[in-house]
C-alpha cells in the first residue's frame, strides 16, 4: 500500500505550529508586557553632589536631586508608567520618630516637587509612605518603650506623612511599613486634608524576606535586627488573602505583593481575588541576583530579564515595580 493509500488516523496536533517563527510566538502570546504597566522605584539622597552607585544593585544609584529629575524625564521618554520615590536624609536627620519623613522640607517631599515640576502628569509619580529610611533605629515605626514597634503611634506618623506627601505633589501614596489599619488611616487623613484625588497603593502583602538586603544599602538603613513581628512570614498564603480583605475594606486604591519572584503563587491568589489593580515588587534581591549571575556568564542579562519580568505578569501582577523598568520599556517600544 502506497503512503497516499495509507488509512487516515485521525489529526496529528502539533502545538509547535505555533512556535515556528518569532512573528507567529508573537502573535499567539497569552501575556504581554506593556511599559505603562512597569514602575521605576528610584533612590534620592540628601546632601549628594553627584549619584551615589549602589554597590549590590548594578547599574542602579542614589540620585541626587537633578539626576532624579533626568531619571524621570528618561521614564516618560521609555513610557514607563510610574516612579515610586524613596527619600534617603543625611544621618544626622535621622531620629527616633522619623521627623524627616513628616517636614515639609525633607529630602523625599523635596523630591517630589522637583519630579512633578519636572514631568507633571505624564508620570505616576508615587512616593513611599515608611519609616525606615528616616528613623535612626532603621525599623519601619516608632518604638515603645520596650523597643518593639508601636502600631497605633506609628498609625499616627503615618497619617502626617501621607498628608505632606500629597501636599508635595505624589499621586499615589505607598505604604510599606505592614502596620495593622494604615490603609483606613491615611484614607482619612488624606481625604481630611482635601487630597480625595490621592490613591492609595496598599503594600497589601509584603513578606520579611532575605530579598531586602541591597535594598537596605540603597536606602543607608540603620536597621538592626529584623521586621518579623509585622511583615508577613513566608510559609503563609492563606494569612495574604486576610491582609487583601482588610486592606480593601479600608480604601486601598491598588494593591501589591513583595517580593514578587518566591511569591508568584501568592500573586495568583491576590489576582484571583482582587477587584482593584494588582502590583507586585520586583526587589532588590531578585534584581541583584540576575545581574550577579549575568556578571559571571552565567545567564542571558537580558532573556533573564524580560522571563522575570513575563513571569510576574502572567502570575496576575498589572503593574510591576522593577529597576529595569526604562531599560525594559525600551525593548518592548523597540
Amino acid at each position: 500500500m502506497s503512503g497516499t493509500d495509507a488509512p487516515l488516523t485521525g489529526p496529528v496536533v502539533r502545538p509547535r505550529r505555533l512556535r515556528t517563527t518569532p512573528a507567529m510566538r508573537r502573535m499567539v502570546a497569552e501575556t504581554r508586557l506593556d511599559p505603562a504597566e512597569l514602575i521605576l522605584p528610584a533612590f534620592v539622597r540628601e546632601g549628594l553632589d553627584e549619584p551615589a552607585p549602589i554597590a549590590s544593585m548594578p547599574g542602579v544609584v542614589q540620585h541626587t536631586r537633578d539626576t532624579l529629575k533626568k531619571a524621570a524625564a528618561e521614564a516618560v521618554d521609555a513610557g514607563v508608567g510610574g516612579i515610586m520615590l524613596f527619600g534617603v536624609p543625611e544621618e544626622h536627620k535621622k531620629d527616633a520618630v522619623g521627623s524627616a519623613g513628616t517636614d515639609p522640607d525633607g529630602i523625599l517631599q523635596v523630591a517630589l516637587r522637583d519630579v512633578r515640576a519636572e514631568v507633571g502628569d505624564d508620570l505616576v509619580v508615587m512616593s513611599d509612605v515608611c519609616l525606615d529610611e528616616t528613623t535612626d533605629h532603621g525599623h519601619c515605626g516608632v518604638l515603645d518603650a520596650a523597643g518593639r514597634v508601636d502600631n497605633d503611634a506609628t498609625l499616627a506618623r503615618y497619617a502626617g506623612m501621607a498628608v505632606v506627601q500629597a501636599d508635595a505633589g505624589a499621586h499615589v501614596l505607598g505604604p510599606s511599613g505592614m502596620m495593622d489599619g494604615q490603609i483606613a488611616v491615611i484614607r482619612e487623613a488624606l481625604d481630611r486634608a482635601g487630597h480625595q484625588d490621592t490613591a492609595v497603593l496598599a503594600y497589601t502583602v509584603k513578606y520579611a524576606s532575605a530579598f531586602f538586603g541591597p535594598f537596605r544599602e540603597a536606602i543607608n538603613s540603620s536597621l538592626q535586627g529584623d521586621r518579623k513581628t509585622y511583615q508577613q512570614d513566608a510559609p503563609n498564603a492563606r494569612e495574604a488573602l486576610r491582609e487583601l480583605s482588610l486592606d480593601l475594606a479600608e480604601g486601598a486604591d491598588m494593591v501589591m505583593v513583595k517580593p514578587a519572584l518566591p511569591y508568584l503563587d501568592v500573586v495568583r491568589r491576590v489576582a484571583d481575588e482582587a477587584d482593584v489593580p494588582v502590583a507586585a515588587y520586583q526587589i532588590s534581591g531578585e534584581f541583584a541576583m540576575v545581574e550577579a549571575a549575568a556578571e559571571r556568564g552565567w545567564v542571558d542579562r537580558d532573556a533573564a530579564m524580560m522571563e522575570t519580568l513575563t513571569g510576574i505578569r502572567r502570575a496576575g501582577a498589572r503593574l510591576i515595580l522593577t529597576y529595569w523598568a526604562i531599560e525594559a520599556a525600551r525593548k518592548l517600544r523597540g
